[in-house]
């Protein structure tokens, strides 16, 4: 069904996804709500997340959840972009 050389852009994708992988582990993007920063990395894992003392559990909770939605958004982005850059030239039309 595949042929030797298809064999061996398919293994050479899943290579480079890979590599992909480790490299956004590596990368850190930050999403701000107010006073609270969530920052993730490239594969959209929460690193760490920043609230100042004193505000309400509704309103810190809000904050989270807004900055934790764009953080993530921008580490899809990037993902994206980066599968993208490691499947060109293996696959046509990719």
């Amino acid at each position: 069904m595949f042929g030797n050389n298809m064999m061996k852009k398919l293994q050479a994708m899943q290579q480079q996804v890979e590599e992909t992988k480790q490299r956004l582990n590596n990368v850190k993007v930050t999403g701000e709500s107010g006073s609270v920063k969530v920052e993730v990395n490239g594969n959209g894992v929460v690193l760490d997340i920043v609230a100042p003392d004193g505000l309400e559990k509704d309103e810190l909770t809000d904050h989270i959840i807004i900055a934790s939605n764009k953080a993530l958004e921008q580490a899809n982005n990037m993902k994206e972009l980066e599968m993208a850059k490691s499947a060109q030239g293996l696959m046509p039309g990719m």
